[in-house]
């Protein structure tokens, strides 16, 4: 048995000898003189592993370590290797009506029994991850539904066996859900999004991220039910178009964060609708949407001021005229991706530089793949005094004599660049030295 596993035995059973030979001499010590009540919130402020550590000090300390009190939040993912289904079982009988966040990310031997026994004795519970929990099936949810009334967070991410009847169960009995990650459940189609959106209309996060069977009408069908929507993830949702965009960005007009990513289909009309709706936009990824141009992107600039990150990676057909307007339009960008916009130039660079978000916000700045800037771009973000970082792979009109006197102004910039050798190694016989064809970080 690992080390890991003896933490989550039966601790009940842990208190080693030594220990109980010294039971005496600590039960004298000062902090045995505090009320069962100052311990028990002392106790609660401890992660798994110490807790596990003081349930072997002495007999006091595993009634106190083991208290259900002190296991109100658990995360697991460090130890999914270990954790078995008896261990879950196990901590919910100790926990019952305490547990209320539970996390256990890539714990692939936790099945539906061991979750059917937790939703039975932590009713309580409110925030659930079950991502990367391989064998969870639509059973594990079905005893969720019944069980766990006050459920507000849900992640599903990567469970590749839940159907639409996982989303049915949810929406019949966990109508105060808020948040639910559906991540790569390939299986899950319109039917089960429209019970969902029907039954959770308290609906703030959702993501869909690599469901390639949810499209505009499950879109829209949570755009007609959940108006408080924050965040949407839609990343590699390939077959949405304009139509349900339009549809969420009008009814959803507190959308905070919106990922569109890999959405092939999308156009301008798409960025134009949420520049209209959604003015508290703070957050926007559309890499790989290739049909985006800078009318989209004026669009945004002059209506969405509060953005501060951006991804607009692969987004091949903007110009510099989209840095000009985002230069003038949005003052507090911070992050902003532009890898493999092939049609950006020292200009464009220029017009950032320029702009209000440059001075007063912009920290990270990510130009991987971008053939026609120069050492130009660089003096033009001397500028920049928040810039914390930039990426520069492969611009190969970049040089280090340029990175040199960035860093000069700019002493705690992290830049990161590849630089090829000039010429091959010379082949030797024998053991040599070892070359990286990208040999330099700077």
């Amino acid at each position: 048995m690992s080390n890991k596993n003896k933490l989550f035995g039966t601790m009940e059973d842990s208190v080693s000898t030594q220990a109980c030979s010294h039971s005496h001499e600590i039960e004298e010590e000062p902090i045995k003189q505090l009320p069962k009540e100052i311990l028990l919130r002392i106790f609660s402020y401890l992660d798994v592993i110490s807790l596990c550590r003081c349930a072997q000090v002495s007999k006091s300390w595993n009634i106190l370590a083991l208290d259900g009190s002190s296991w109100q939040t658990i995360n697991l993912f460090d130890f999914q290797k270990d954790i078995e289904g008896a261990v879950i079982e196990n901590i919910s009988h100790r926990c019952g009506g305490f547990l209320k966040i539970l996390t256990l990310k890539g714990c692939q031997s936790v099945g539906d029994s061991s979750i059917k026994t937790l939703a039975q004795h932590c009713p309580n519970i409110e925030h659930l991850d079950l991502s990367e929990c391989k064998t969870v099936t639509d059973l594990s949810t079905e005893s969720l539904s019944r069980h766990c009334v006050k459920l507000l967070s849900l992640n599903l991410g990567s469970c590749s066996n839940i159907t639409d009847e996982s989303l049915k169960f949810i929406a019949d009995g966990c109508s105060n859900l808020t948040e639910i990650d559906l991540s790569w459940c390939n299986i899950i189609t319109i039917n089960g999004v429209e019970a969902l959106a029907r039954g959770c209309k308290k609906l703030k996060k959702f993501s869909s991220k690599g469901c390639k069977q949810i499209n505009d009408n499950a879109v829209i069908c949570l755009a007609n039910y959940c108006h408080d929507l924050i965040i949407l993830n839609l990343h590699s949702c390939e077959n949405i178009t304009d139509i349900s965009i339009r549809h969420i960005s009008r009814n959803c007009i507190k959308l905070q964060k919106i990922c569109l990513s890999k959405c092939v289909e999308l156009t301008d009309q798409s960025l134009i609708a949420i520049s209209q709706n959604n003015h508290a936009l703070n957050t926007l990824e559309v890499s790989g949407c290739h049909q985006f141009t800078d009318i989209g992107f004026q669009a945004l600039g002059k209506n969405c001021k509060y953005l501060e990150k951006m991804d607009l990676e692969e987004c091949n057909q903007i110009t510099d005229l989209t840095l000009a307007y985002l230069a003038t339009g949005c003052p507090g960008l911070e992050k902003l991706t532009l890898s493999h916009c092939e049609l950006i130039t020292d200009d464009g660079i220029r017009h950032l530089a320029a702009g209000n978000c440059a001075a007063e916000s912009l920290s990270v700045l990510e130009l991987d793949n971008c053939p026609l800037i120069t050492d130009r771009t660089l003096e033009h973000l001397i500028s920049c005094h928040n810039l914390q970082r930039i990426e520069l792979f492969d611009c190969q009109m970049i040089t280090r004599v340029a990175i040199r006197r960035l860093k000069s102004h700019l002493p705690n910039i992290k830049v990161h660049a590849y630089f090829a050798p000039a010429t091959p190694p010379p082949i030797t016989s024998g053991n040599r030295q070892r070359y990286c064809r990208c040999c330099e970080i700077l």
